[in-house]
């Protein structure tokens, strides 16, 4: 794995600015190829915050008609709920685009979670195409919770890092609340990696990632380590307080 590239802005709205634009730049690079575009998107505020970029600026039909929207997790809940992640993006973006339903692909959390994560593993083995005899998603983005997690993918999961299945269901360490999420391998097989994270709480869990420390081994977060694509990180001034720059 090539070391990441780390990228760091005074606030979360600066951060994604910057990143509305790489991220139509890529979308822009498939359209030029007549590929198709998979993406697959976390929840959390710092997505809000681009989200809402993206569809302040970027509307124009033509860039949307071949991108895809996958879901990397999903909390067990109806799409309506405001713990939602696909409510989130449906609020933010994906309502103000013309695009056509069956462009969305989200993660049913209102239906039996383990069903459902076998349906979402057959729908990704259908859709998207194969690199290295696995799925290749685009861009995958991610966050990092204060406890190190990523994706819905906690401490004490680090299998998950080598699961043969795309998708599982995990449980919440602190509310014990059922998550579907997708796992290791196919998260790593990804063309591009985003992780985005913002905030001065997230400070301690960035320094220890970023500059290697021991106290980085429990952390999924740090497998993330892309097989063949490219790892970028997005942070603000806050977050990055413990790098050296």
């Amino acid at each position: 794995m090539k070391e990441p590239t780390i990228y760091t802005y005074k606030t979360p709205e600066a951060l994604s600015v910057v990143l509305a634009e790489k991220i139509l730049n890529l979308i822009k690079d498939a359209l030029i190829r007549n590929e198709d575009f998979h993406i697959a998107v976390s929840g959390g505020k710092t997505p809000e915050i681009l989200f809402s970029s993206i569809a302040a600026k970027y509307k124009d039909p033509g860039y949307w008609d071949h991108v895809h929207f996958y879901w990397v997790d999903e909390r067990c809940v109806y799409p309506d709920h405001p713990d939602s992640n696909f409510r989130m993006m449906n609020d933010t973006l994906l309502r103000y685009l013309t695009i056509s339903y069956d462009q969305i692909y989200r993660i049913r959390g209102e239906d039996d979670p383990y069903a459902e994560a076998q349906r979402y593993i057959e729908l990704i083995r259908s859709r998207i195409p194969f690199v290295n005899s696995l799925p290749c998603f685009n861009l995958v983005m991610l966050g990092v919770g204060t406890d190190g997690h990523t994706a819905s993918i906690f401490p004490g999961n680090l299998e998950l890092f080598d699961s043969e299945e795309y998708c599982t269901v995990t449980n919440d360490p602190v509310s014990g609340e059922k998550r579907i999420t997708l796992t290791g391998r196919i998260i790593n097989n990804a063309a591009n990696i985003y992780m985005l994270v913002t905030g001065k709480d997230k400070s301690a869990i960035i320094g220890n990632l970023l500059t290697k420390s021991q106290n980085m081994r429990g952390y999924p977060a740090a497998y993330i380590r892309p097989t063949h694509g490219i790892l970028e990180w997005f942070l603000d001034d806050p977050a990055a307080k413990y790098l050296n720059r």
